[in-house]
């Protein structure tokens, strides 16, 4: 109700006998804007899964309906395979996730390279803003089962799911999954519920005092702010919590020059998406260091020490003229 709404556009399952259509793979923000709008357009797709949780609408709210068959939006998250990079960085984090954990995944490789890597872990859970593909095998092996989870115990709890056809042939009518609104799922006091929370997100860098920047390159937008600050503050919030940000320590530009993702302050004009305030876990194919309740002094001599070698003297030489070290 925050933001007024004239006409929701949704895409959606088709009725039961009773005529409740559900919102698919998309409750988050969906929900919100039907509950809102005067009017709602409804495309009814064939091939869109009937999901549970906050998901019910009846045929007799829609103002319109748009009767449709088309394949659903597919995106893989770890379309290039697993790096040895990435490799590294999700076997650090693998190694600090215990049994019973509730797992927070954001957008890439990274974290479903995590998600490979648990398959020896017991009685994991997931309350995630979205999900992908990753879960399915771990579902279906017997690693997450949410036994332990102490919100929604036995369930899977997310705001969307974006991925492949499988997915969401796989989630059709799955009953352990449950899409709720977005101002639900991302709560920080929502999230902090579940004990053993690992929220793990990514950044484009993070400086030496432990700012993340994950959507802008300087003042150009990248990305969308997504609930980074919302699960990391969670996770910091749960008993037993995991806030991590896993990023590479180098990345490449356009012209093949190789620049640090570890950086002595952050680009003129970029957003910070986590403070150094919230901030506790960075990880890189170097390590992985705890920066919380840290001095300055400390986090930048925490964060040298994983970023990339070719960096850390350049780095060391930076912190020094900004009276770090």
């Amino acid at each position: 109700g925050v933001l007024p709404v004239d006409v929701a556009f949704v895409h959606i399952s088709p009725p039961d006998r009773h005529g409740y259509c559900t919102l698919g793979i998309e409750s988050g923000l969906t929900r919100s804007a039907a509950d809102v709008a005067k009017i709602i357009i409804a495309e009814v797709n064939q091939q869109m899964p009937r999901t549970h949780g906050d998901t019910l609408i009846h045929v007799s709210d829609l103002d319109y309906i748009i009767p449709v068959d088309y394949p659903l939006a597919e995106l893989s998250m770890n379309e290039e395979g697993c790096s040895e990079v990435c490799a590294k960085i999700a076997c650090y984090i693998a190694e600090r996730i215990p049994d019973g954990a509730t797992l927070q995944t954001g957008i890439g490789a990274i974290p479903d390279t995590v998600l490979s890597f648990l398959n020896n872990k017991k009685d994991l859970a997931v309350h995630s803003e979205l999900f992908s593909d990753g879960i399915i095998d771990l579902v279906e092996a017997g690693v997450i089962t949410g036994a332990r989870k102490t919100l929604h115990p036995g369930k899977i709890i997310a705001g969307f799911m974006l991925g492949t056809r499988r997915l969401y042939q796989w989630a059709n009518d799955f009953p352990m999954i449950e899409l709720h609104r977005t101002e639900y799922v991302n709560s920080p006091f929502t999230i902090a519920q579940n004990a053993r929370m690992v929220a793990l997100n990514s950044a484009i860098e993070v400086d030496l005092t432990g700012q993340v920047c994950a959507d802008s390159i300087g003042p150009k937008m990248y990305s969308g702010v997504g609930g980074q600050l919302d699960f990391i503050y969670g996770a910091g919030l749960s008993d037993g919590g995991l806030p991590i940000i896993a990023v590479p320590s180098t990345s490449t530009l356009r012209d093949g020059t190789v620049v640090s993702r570890i950086v002595p302050v952050l680009k003129p004009g970029a957003g910070v998406t986590t403070s150094r305030n919230h901030i506790h876990f960075v990880v890189t194919e170097f390590g992985m260091v705890d920066l919380y309740g840290k001095s300055l002094r400390q986090r930048a001599q925490l964060l040298i020490s994983v970023a990339h070698p070719d960096f850390r003297a350049e780095l060391s030489h930076q912190a020094k003229a900004l009276n770090y070290l």
